[in-house]
């Protein structure tokens, strides 16, 4: 069983719009997952313009990839460097701490998390 960063089972980030690098719903990680998808947030726009800026746009639909393209207030997991850039940038999204895994831990503090938890 996955756990989050509480230490409690890990509960789903999204099913709509279907979130996690397996699209299963939930911020799970497995080792081909690269960009560790493990951090559930709730995206904002000045977070969503931060990552277009840096390449990765997640507003566009790519539907051969069955995205739909983000908006303001869609929960989604993100890769914990890229929340970590976006903290140190200060438009870090806040964050689902039941729904973030415990992996998340490897890049950031509990303490980073809690103090942007929603």
């Amino acid at each position: 069983m996955a756990l989050n960063v509480l230490g409690d089972a890990l509960r789903a980030c999204s099913f709509d719009p279907l979130t996690g690098y397996s699209r299963d719903g939930c911020c799970n990680t497995t080792a081909e997952d690269s960009g560790t998808h493990v951090i559930c947030t709730r995206v904002t726009a000045a977070f969503l313009a931060f990552s277009r800026e840096r390449g990765n746009d997640l507003v566009t639909p790519r539907p051969q990839w069955r995205f739909a393209g983000l908006k303001p207030g869609d929960r989604w997991c993100l890769c914990a460097l890229r929340w970590k850039e976006a903290l140190e940038a200060g438009v870090a999204p806040p964050v689902v701490l039941e729904s973030t895994h415990e992996r998340a831990l490897a890049f950031v503090k509990l303490e980073q998390l809690q103090a942007h938890a929603l």
